[in-house]
Formats: structure tokens, sequence, C-alpha cells
């Protein structure tokens, strides 16, 4: 066993008799002992249909308890997890597919009911106590001349997981993780955010994402705490499941926090229960909360908000906020990590320019699945993404470099933009993107999706010019504005802009 294994198997024999996962769209606890009793199963299952160390593992499920119990039953036998989102279409599974030697596919039930008259998979299926039908496809033309025989253990530098980047352009790069990084990255997670075993966190989070699989998962399974799991975040159903099953941490992203803060349901629910809600913090990471939502937040569901920055590649987080030392607008201090901005050519720790943050540490890849030399330099991670170190070595995101806008020459950072826009009352989200400019090249634009769709555009559009006058350089100012019901996404929900820019030209084209 590893590390990572084996901690987490001590875990489940140190809390047998307790609680420790809790599925609620099953409204169903699991004790330790069960989920144990599940992991067990499912390993020998696996046994059975000739599957062994290094063999990978296409997984296309919800949010269930269930997911945690096939991981670990994965990482014991040596194999390799690759989870996707669970509203992959079969087309795009069957291309995943085809695409690489995956041993082992499980996929929901919707999904198992449309791989039909397939002469490669097998359909099998177990009962477990976290599921009572998990369909379970197995690849004849790998395993079919197999002998059964006992698993080989998994090393420390063992692949445990590939996940794809969720990144807004291009196609996603695969990241494989080790169990020693896993462990690592965990431990760094446990450490910054204080977690022990009377923490309670809610994943609301996909699964299938770095964020719900290191950060909640495996840090609170690591830390001896109790996971409850939903299927997806209900901004109606938040503070009642936080109350009900006593949650004390949850991670989010920006998005949550406003819609939670503009839901009326949502609202009411919390002044009813605000005496049984005990959060110790919410955790938000992706991009930088203005600070006017910060704060709102903060004041409206007395929560502490810890901001952070971190990606797929470095299995987690890179910088946290400090409990007791925070600063609004910024991604916190290194933890765990190695962290620089590549500002011409030197790599700068302190009072820095504006640059390329490059991080490198014990929960950072050294490459990629597929090669990717340009992404790693002198030992560093380079992220693509903008920021600075302030003179206590605070981090400041500004964008992804591929973003920047060029304006007649000046480059405008679309999250700095942003941010300073959003804190507007009528706007719900915001985009700053660059479209074709004839005279500057990049036209700064600005697209809105208002709270209120049906409110005066023209009033919107002038107040947004006003207040951009008056809080931004001139060249940082929209000279373009939109109105969008919502933005084009990735499965995480990122806004894909280069998505985003093409419907734009294709309305402007159409007028």
């Amino acid at each position: 066993m590893t590390e990572l294994t084996k901690q987490l198997t001590k875990q489940l024999i140190l809390h047998q008799n307790d609680t420790v996962i809790k599925d609620l769209k099953a409204d169903q606890w699991f004790t330790g002992r069960q989920v144990s009793a599940d992991v067990t199963r499912l390993r020998q299952h696996f046994i059975n249909l000739k599957l062994t160390k290094g063999d990978l593992a296409l997984v296309c499920l919800d949010n269930s308890a269930v997911y945690p119990v096939l991981t670990q039953a994965i990482w014991e036998m040596g194999m390799i997890e690759h989870p996707v989102a669970a509203t992959t279409p079969i087309a795009q599974l069957q291309s995943e597919f085809n695409e690489h030697d995956y041993a082992v596919v499980i996929v929901k039930h919707e999904l198992a009911d449309q791989i039909v008259n397939d002469s490669v998979l097998e359909k099998t299926a177990i009962r477990l106590e976290t599921d009572s039908n998990l369909t379970v496809f197995i690849n004849t033309s790998l395993v079919a001349d197999r002998m059964i025989q006992n698993p080989t253990e998994p090393g420390e530098d063992d692949l445990a997981l590939i996940l794809n980047t969720s990144g807004t352009t291009g196609k996603p790069k695969r990241v494989g993780l080790t169990h020693k990084i896993l462990n690592n990255a965990a431990h760094h997670d446990i450490d910054s955010h204080r977690l022990t075993e009377d923490d309670t966190t809610m994943i609301i989070m996909p699964m299938f994402h770095i964020n719900a699989q290191v950060i909640s998962t495996l840090s609170t399974r690591l830390s001896g705490g109790k996971i409850v799991i939903a299927q997806k975040f209900s901004a109606s159903r938040f503070w009642q499941q936080v109350s009900d099953n006593h949650v004390t941490w949850v991670s989010v992203v920006p998005t949550i926090i406003s819609i939670l803060l503009i839901n009326d349901k949502a609202n009411l629910i919390y002044s009813q229960l605000r005496d049984q809600i005990n959060l110790r913090f919410v955790r938000s990471s992706s991009f930088s909360l203005p600070e006017n939502k910060f704060m709102a937040f903060q004041d409206q569901f007395d929560t502490q908000i810890l901001e952070g920055y971190g990606m797929t590649e470095t299995s987690s987080q890179c910088t946290l906020n400090p409990f007791d030392a925070q600063k609004i607008g910024s991604a916190g201090k290194a933890f765990g990590t190695d962290l620089a901005i590549l500002v011409n050519g030197q790599y700068e720790t302190s009072d820095t320019q504006i640059g390329e943050i490059v991080v490198r540490g014990d929960h950072v890849i050294s490459e990629y699945m597929d090669p990717q030399p340009a992404s790693f330099q002198d030992g560093w991670f380079l992220t693509g993404d903008l920021g600075y170190l302030d003179e206590d070595g605070y981090l400041f995101v500004k964008g992804r470099s591929k973003d920047m806008i060029n304006r007649g020459g000046e480059k405008v950072a679309p999250a700095e933009v942003q941010s300073i826009l959003s804190q507007l009352p009528f706007i719900e989200e915001i985009a700053v993107i660059g479209m074709p400019d004839d005279l500057y090249g990049e036209a700064v634009t600005a697209v809105i999706k208002p709270k209120d769709f049906g409110g005066n555009r023209d009033d919107m559009r002038q107040q947004l010019l006003d207040y951009a006058g008056y809080n931004l350089a001139k060249f940082e100012q929209p000279t373009q504005v939109y109105f969008v019901d919502d933005f084009p996404r990735n499965p995480t929900g990122k806004i894909l802009r280069p998505k985003l820019k093409d419907e734009l030209l294709s309305v402007s084209a159409g007028k």
C-alpha cells in the first residue's frame, strides 16, 4: 500500500462505527465499516474481472457516496482513475474510449443504457451499500486473455489520477497525479485549512474536478472528518443542508457566492436557521471576488471567506489567505509551494511587477501526460496566469496571459476591469473580452449577465460607461457593451471566452 491508501484505510478503521459519508440524494449516512466493506467488495470485483495495476478506468458519474469508494478501490488496485463530467454525452465518451486504452468504463445508469451492441465492452454490475447497482463495463479486448492473479501493490510514484484541465481554450490537457503528489497536496490542504476530525464538509462542486477530488474529499478523509455529498448545488437547499448536517466548511466558486447573495429563498431560509448554522469558513477559488461581494457575504451570513489560488496541475491549491491575516482581493500567501513571478526572464518573489505566475513544490507536476515542454522551465511550472506579489508576499491574480486585451499597444487585464465593474448593483456576472477593432486592434468589451434581464439596457449601459469613466483608466474603459442571459461555459462553470467571442461576432455579422 502507498502512504495515501494506507491512511485512507486507517481512517475507515478508526471511524468504523461512526458515520463518515452522507449521500444527500439518497438521504443516507454510511459508516466507516460500510465504506470499507464496499471498497473491499469492489476491489474483489475488479480482481474477478482480471483488472490489474496500471489499468485505466474511465469514470462518468454524478456526485454520490459511491465516488470516494470507487476511487479508493481503484487506487488500492494500482489502477488509474480518469473521471470526466457527468454531463459528458455518450458520443464524447466513446471518442475518449477510442483514443486511450481504458480497461474499464464506469458510467451512470442513464449512459449505461445507451451502450448497446458493443463487441468490446462487456457489461457487469455490482451491488454496494453506496450504490445498489453500479454498472461496470470491462474492455474484453484488453483483459480476455489475462489470468486472474493477486494485484500488484502500487508505488508512491505510480499514477493514481488523470484529470483534464479546465482550460478556456483549445483541447484540455491531461494531468497525471501520482499517489505521492495527491497525498502531499491533501496534507497541505489539511494544514492550511486547519481541518480536524470534528469538521464536516459539504461537496457541491463536481467530483470529477480537482477541487472536489482533493481539496474537499481527500483532505477531509485523511483528516478523519465527515463528508456530505450533494449531487449538485442548489441555492434554495444550501442553508438547510448546511444546518441539518452540521457542516463546518464548504469549497465553492465566486459564482455560487453571488447566487447565494441574491437568491430570495436562500436568504429567507438562512434567516430562519441562523442560530443552527456553524460554518467555520467558505473557501472560494477560481477568480477573485469583488470587495463588495466579499464583504456582503461575510456580513450577511456571518461566515469567513478564505480565497485561494490553485489548479489541476498543482493537485489543488498553491496559495490561501491566512485565517487571521487576510487581504481582500488577493489569493493569499503560498502554502507548501514555492511561488514566483516571471518578469523579464527573472524569478521575483516579493514586491513584483505584473508577470507570469510560476510555481513548484511536492504537489506540482513536472510534465503533462502529453508532452508540453514549453510549460516547464528551470524546475518551475509556468501557469500561464498573470499576477504580482506585494511586499508581504500576497498573490494578486490578474487573469490569463492569453486573455490580455491589446488596445492600441496598451495591455488591459480583464480580471482587473471585471472586479471593478462587477460592483455595479445590476450586474449578476460580467466577462471582459477583446473584440476586433479597426483602429485599436482590440476593443475592451463588457459582456453582462444582468440580475434583471428585463431591465432597461440603455440605462444599464450608460451607468456602466459612467462608472468606468470614473473608476478606470481611459484605455481600460469598455467601448462596447453586450447583454446575455448566460455565458457559454465548460463543465466546471468557467466562462469559455473564445466561444463567447465567436457568438458575439456571429451576432454582429447577422445584423
